[in-house]
């Protein structure tokens, strides 16, 4: 071939590998041969967009080039992210995983083919990628570091394979690794620099030399400086003896273990929450920021602590490495750091050396009680403690989604757990916890399976009387299983005497102490939660509802926008900011506006304890319905129709919005269809209130209003608000309104009075005046009198 042929450049050139597709392709070829071309597919689509053009495929891998490194970096992140996404919920086994590795040099074009030093590299640097990994040389690093929004690890000295010259390689740290429980993708990246731990320290000659080295360990970080826009924070303002644990990031080769690297950070949160003399920040809070984020003094301000801890783990096999740091945030200036590498069954040794080290450097007193708390390991079996941590990662899943299969997994791991060790205690405890927020938000369970979660709770605490957590399980099952709200609030008591900054006990007295009526108690508890994970906007948010049930609009208002200026997709937050509006001026426009600002993907649609027509219809719906536009409020309902837990719930919302509209005929075929539904679910089923509501609306719909009345008294007799006051008052609420639609305008109008005489209400003068449900009596002088009484406001 003549020279003429030949084209010499310098390019950037990309090597992606599927892992695992060899093995794969022995034990179950056609799975393998699927997996591989959904791989070429997915890829090819994405290397034009950072205009990478394909110059072959090998095997499973493409060899790509590019007219520059940003670009194919870029390309690579793009394709981890792809990948990330489409493998969320998807088997281990239908994975598909990829190294990339990106290397800028000079390369020769020659009959259709790429060669030269660049395409060698790049080969040799993607077999140092990792599952899931992007490794690229310090070429490229050098390119694309300031341009790049990321933040790279430096890897250890590794030769090459047939390359002579030394040189330095890189991993891009990719957001979602950073903390892999955030699943939507809203992090920011972190742009600064560091160099990561040698991955290669399993080897034995290395362990020693980690050893001997560990004394003098340090973490390299960049000097932070506030953020444009934030003032720094007076020291004075904040207690010295506070600390916040960020997420620990997972250094390991496995990326699928970062379960372990998220459930050693809330093993040693857990312990330092025991001290009495430390404040200590829950969290759901500190999820919210990075491993190592680049502006300490704001998240010193934003979480109110004078300290952080930072941490890093790094498992292989049975050897583990967990390097941590306590830092001055406020003065971004590190206290200690230490490096603790270990045996797996050690690891109990060393959640416990943090602890006391933390102690000991912000000179906390311990009582004997909590000086064994922190000693004291949940179980000696470790095999059950990595079971336990899954199903942990698998529950805080679960807790974001609301979705049956997570939280069924995470009891899967639980109860694994427990089998190795009947004694582990907390295990018991996290098991009952998942299986009564599932009853309560997904799926009611039957009275055996609430006698069985009983007999578990009185295992643990039998094992552990001590234990924050089982108190708090305890708590719950009253709570969410019978609405014994005196019985739970006395468990969460005694929780948070166990465990002083145990944020999730002080919240759920304040949600106990808020169905009882105890608003100033509720109050007082909700904003000493806030102060322990100020940025927990469902937290936030439901500080927001308590506010909006005082008939407190404005402080509604603010706490619900604070609530979703932590979280835009925070559901509750939307909910109770749109109330405020309706309920406090009655101002549909606005509501109308707000409504707009609102993420598309979050449809506010039906909650399971249905009350009046606005849990019934979806708050998103329901803002239509105030503003009489029932062709709008039954296309957004449609539009998120399949977000609705069950078939009943969504025929039942479609009924109550034709009747609303006066179109009964369009009402009777989804009513005749949810009826017998609702019939069926109440025969297995007999007190399920939401049923009975829906039901009630489905019977308007028919002309069936003597079983309306009938359905909507039964279920305002089975929960008064004596009783639940939130739960109680929307149904009383929802029995004034089938009053009203089916000829009882005096029995409605002394319902309704009855609320916006009372300290606190589910409607409003100002709702009152809009709702159209409202019109079968709006001229009675009844309905009419109450349009000019004085409302209660404030607790």
């Amino acid at each position: 071939m003549s020279a003429d042929s030949e084209q010499r450049k310098l390019a950037a050139i990309m090597f992606t590998d599927m892992v695992g597709y060899s093995a794969l392709a022995q034990s179950d070829d056609k799975l393998a041969l699927e997996l591989l071309e959904e791989h070429r597919e997915l890829l090819r689509e994405i290397f034009p967009r950072f205009n990478g053009t394909e110059i072959k495929t090998i095997g499973d891998g493409f060899l790509v080039e590019f007219n520059s490194a940003l670009e194919a970096a870029q390309c690579a992140i793009e394709i981890q992210r792809a990948l990330s996404k489409r493998n969320h919920d998807v088997p281990v086994e239908r994975r598909i995983e990829v190294r990339i590795g990106v290397h800028i040099g000079d390369v020769v074009h020659r009959g259709g083919d790429v060669y030269g030093d660049g395409v060698n590299i790049a080969s040799r640097i993607e077999a140092l990628a990792g599952a899931g990994g992007i490794c690229v040389s310090m070429d490229v690093e050098r390119q694309i570091r300031n341009a790049l929004d990321a933040r790279f690890e430096r890897l250890a000295p590794t030769e090459l394979k047939n390359i002579s010259v030394p040189m330095d390689l890189f991993r891009i740290v990719l957001p979602w690794e950073r903390n892999a429980r955030l699943t939507d993708g809203r992090q920011k990246h972190d742009v600064r620099q560091q160099r990561s731990i040698p991955i290669g320290w399993v080897v034995a000659a290395v362990l020693l030399l980690v050893v001997i080295g560990a004394g003098v360990f340090v973490f390299q970080r960049q000097k932070t400086k506030v953020a444009p826009g934030q003032s720094e924070t007076t020291a004075s303002t904040i207690p010295a003896k506070s600390i916040a644990v960020l997420p620990f990031e997972n250094l390991s080769d496995d990326k699928s273990a970062a379960y372990f690297a998220d459930g050693i950070q809330d093993q040693i949160l857990t312990k330092l929450a025991s001290i009495a003399d430390l404040k200590v920040i829950s969290r759901t809070s500190t999820t919210k920021y990075k491993s190592k984020p680049e502006h300490l003094t704001t998240v010193s301000q934003q979480l109110g602590v004078a300290n952080v801890l930072e941490g890093t783990v790094q498992k292989a096999g049975e050897k583990v490495r967990i390097n941590v740091q306590l830092i001055d945030a406020h003065a971004d200036n590190h206290l200690w750091a230490k490096s603790y590498d270990r045996d797996i069954q050690d690891i109990f040794g060393v959640e416990s050396e943090v602890a006391q080290e933390v102690a000991d450097s912000l000179k906390a007193k311990l009582s004997p009680a909590e000086a064994n708390t922190v000693a004291t390991a949940p179980t000696k079996d470790t095999a059950a403690y990595d079971l336990f941590l899954k199903g942990e990662y698998e529950e805080r899943l679960a807790e974001n989604s609301l979705k049956a299969e997570s939280f069924d997994q995470a009891a899967t791991w639980y109860r694994q757990a427990i089998a190795r060790d009947p004694g582990f205690a907390l295990a018991i405890a996290r098991l009952v916890q998942s299986r009564m927020l599932r009853h309560w938000f997904v799926e009611q369970m039957s009275e055996a399976e609430l006698a069985e979660i009983r007999q578990m709770t009185e295992q643990a605490l039998t094992l552990a009387p001590n234990l924050a957590g089982a108190r708090i399980a305890l708590g719950q099952y009253y709570y969410y299983g019978y609405r014994d709200y005196e019985h739970a609030s006395a468990e969460f008591g005694r929780a948070i005497q166990l465990q002083p900054n145990n944020s999730q006990a002080l919240q759920f007295s304040g949600y106990a102490h808020r169905r009882q009526g105890q608003w100033k108690q509720c109050l007082a508890e909700l904003k000493e939660a806030l102060e322990q994970d100020p940025r927990d906007a469902s937290l936030t948010a439901n500080l927001a509802s308590a506010y909006n049930w005082l008939r407190m609009w404005k402080d509604a208002g603010r706490t619900a926008r604070e609530a979703l200026s932590i979280d835009p997709h925070a559901v509750q937050g939307m909910t109770e900011l749109l109330r405020s509006i309706l309920d406090g001026s009655g101002d549909v426009n606005e509501a109308q506006r707000v409504l707009a600002t609102f993420p598309a993907e979050e449809k506010i649609l039906v909650r399971s304890n249905a009350g009046d027509i606005r849990y019934v219809t979806g708050d998103r719906a329901y803002v239509f319905i105030s503003a009489r536009n029932f062709q709008a409020a039954m296309k957004v309902w449609e539009a998120g129709e399949a977000d609705a837990p069950d078939q009943r719930q969504r025929l039942s919302a479609r009924v109550a919005i034709q009747v609303l509209a006066g179109d009964l005929k369009s009402a009777e075929t989804p009513a005749q269809k949810a009826t017998q539904l609702l019939e069926e679910r109440l025969r297995d089923r007999p007190n399920e209130i939401a049923s009975m509501m829906e039901l009630s609306w489905c019977h308007l719909a028919l002309k069936r209003d003597s079983n309306a009345l009938r359905l909507a008294r039964q279920a305002a007799s089975l929960l008064p608000p004596e009783k639940d006051a939130i739960l109680g008052n929307f149904i009383l609420t929802g029995l004034a309104q089938i009053e009203a639609r089916t000829g009882g305008a005096t029995d409605a109008v002394a319902i309704l009075r009855r609320q916006l005489a009372d300290t606190v209400g589910h409607v409003s003068i100002a709702r009152l005046k809009i709702d159209p449900v409202w019109d079968p009596i709006r001229n009675d002088p009844g309905f009419q009198q109450l349009l000019t009484m004085k409302e209660h406001v404030g607790p």
